[in-house]
């Protein structure tokens, strides 16, 4: 494939270091106010990356892996019941509960009878705020499974010079990908050939209900899916 000209001509210049990747973290990666990957010159992004056409090498995939971790959504999973325990102790939950508990000490003084509607109602009021707060943790949890489940299990990169297929939880950054219609994008990355129209459907990610069209230069997200042409991206 040969890569086409980005006709946009947005490309900007940016001060980058050699082998600035060694020193970024993931954050700074990410921070698009210091490095856009969507504006600014391709030579820009392969000098911050370290990276070439052809690839990382061996060394320098080891490197990164250290350095960056695997390409994965890490979840902590953690038990329902102390999710739920967890929303009654906290600052809010802290003065509820004394509240409640003023409530009876102050109402049984001179051998009057406990205020039990007052702390019955802040009791309640505390399980309510408790299991709504539970179950919206619990609805995020599970849209995190679902999109994790959506990533792609393998990914189309090149590395030495050859193409392989790896586990796309292996890949790091300044890896040259591969995609082609219908394979699940692996990684974020910026589209650096693209050979006929490239789209990507990006609904999972943007609730876009049509697919994106994608030229030399602008950024694919890892999730969305490949519905048009064969690009290859870093």
């Amino acid at each position: 494939m040969a890569p086409e000209a980005n006709g946009k001509n947005r490309s900007t210049s940016v001060d980058i270091p050699e082998q600035a990747v060694k020193n970024l973290t993931v954050e700074e990666m990410y921070d698009k106010e210091k490095y856009d990957l969507s504006t600014m010159k391709e030579g820009d992004v392969f000098k911050m990356l370290d990276t070439t056409r052809d690839g990382l090498k061996d060394d320098q995939i080891n490197e990164r892996l250290e350095k960056f971790g695997h390409n994965r959504l890490d979840q902590k999973t953690q038990s329902p019941i102390i999710q739920f325990l967890l929303f009654m102790w906290n600052p809010l939950s802290w003065v509820m509960e004394a509240a409640a508990i003023v409530a009876i000490a102050v109402s049984n003084g001179g051998g009057k009878e406990p205020d039990w509607e007052d702390f019955v109602g802040i009791i309640l009021l505390l399980l309510v705020n408790s299991i709504i707060g539970f179950i919206e943790q619990r609805n995020a949890g599970n849209a995190v499974k679902e999109l994790m489940k959506s990533l792609a299990p393998e990914a189309k990169v090149k590395r030495n010079g050859q193409w392989k297929t790896i586990d796309a939880s292996e890949l790091v950054p300044g890896d040259i990908i591969g995609v082609k219609l219908g394979d699940i994008v692996p990684a974020d990355g910026r589209l650096i050939v693209a050979q006929g129209e490239v789209s990507m459907d990006q609904a999972a990610l943007t609730g876009e209900s049509l697919p994106t069209t994608k030229s030399v230069g602008d950024e694919i997200f890892s999730g969305s899916t490949c519905k048009q042409g064969e690009a290859e991206a870093v």
